[in-house]
């Protein structure tokens, strides 16, 4: 575990209370010596550009002798509907594309355009990403996938998240700057012990 500067105001809250599981949209190998959780909102724009972080720290792990099986990165959704109307829906079209094997490429999607998450936005990501639109739409319109996310978002609040982006490092609550640098510092003193 990594000894990660935790927030006073966290207390008793700081540690992940439901640990990763076969359920959660991951890259990467739950035995990496480093678990990175994300609880994230799609209309977050501090989401999108963590994503990008997260990707270029992937890419760095990936080119250095850590390799690609030390980093493991899960995402759980937090939407947050009192400030972002679209985020319950944009989560619900990530776990209707998932339903079709496209998960990180809708997700991708909708961090790169947190503002266009309406109906006809969520339509044409799904068919450029060559999903049976209207399954995809049908799955979204009967809420499908409102428990799965329901479940992500309690797991949240009970490891004491109330905004977004909030991050763990193998359980522990990161709660210091997102920027690359910093980030890829804290990830690398996790995965040394």
């Amino acid at each position: 575990m990594s000894n990660v500067i935790l927030n006073d105001a966290l207390g008793d809250r700081h540690q992940l209370v439901v640990p990763p599981f076969e359920q959660d949209h991951r890259q990467g190998s739950f035995n990496a010596r480093v678990v990175l959780v994300e609880y994230g909102d799609y209309q977050c724009p501090q989401c999108g550009r963590l994503y990008t972080t997260i990707m270029a720290i992937q890419r760095q792990f990936e080119a250095t002798l850590l390799g690609r099986d030390s980093l493991c990165f899960v995402f759980r959704h937090f939407p947050q509907p009192q400030i972002h109307l679209q985020a319950q829906k944009a989560a619900a079209a990530t776990e209707a594309a998932s339903a079709q094997g496209r998960f990180w490429q809708m997700h991708e999607m909708l961090l790169k355009y947190p503002q266009a998450l309406g109906d006809g936005d969520l339509a044409e990501y799904a068919d450029k990403l060559g999903l049976d639109v209207t399954q995809f739409l049908r799955d979204i319109a009967r809420k499908v996938y409102v428990d799965r996310i329901n479940r992500d978002i309690a797991s949240g609040m009970d490891s004491g998240v109330v905004s977004t982006p909030a991050l763990f490092i193998n359980g522990v609550r990161y709660v210091d700057a997102l920027e690359f640098e910093p980030l890829l510092v804290a990830i690398a003193k996790a995965s040394y012990g």
